[in-house]
């Protein structure tokens, strides 16, 4: 199964927004993002910088919150989505 990950900012206002979508995603479909704070965990940031070449390439050649990765195939969408964009990235 793929693991996804959702890497976010605690003060971001795109990842603040995306929280309750992501929420009713999991509640909706048992789908599970792990959703990892990078701004304030340094574990966390360094995680995310161990994809930055996949990440930057697919999010305008940086790194950014909020990021939606999935780690078995390198999938990717980054920023705010709507809801029905999320569901379809996460189940695919």
């Amino acid at each position: 199964m793929n693991k996804l990950i959702m890497f976010h900012g605690q003060e971001c206002p795109h990842c603040r927004r995306m929280m309750p979508l992501v929420a009713a995603l999991e509640k909706e479909t048992g789908i599970v993002i792990e959703k990892l704070e990078v701004w304030h965990n340094e574990q966390n940031a360094d995680l995310m910088r161990s994809y930055r070449p996949v990440i930057a390439a697919g999010c305008g050649g940086q790194l950014r919150v909020p990021t939606f990765f999935n780690t078995e195939t390198s999938d990717l969408m980054c920023g705010e989505v709507e809801y029905e964009t999320l569901k379809e990235w996460a189940s695919r």
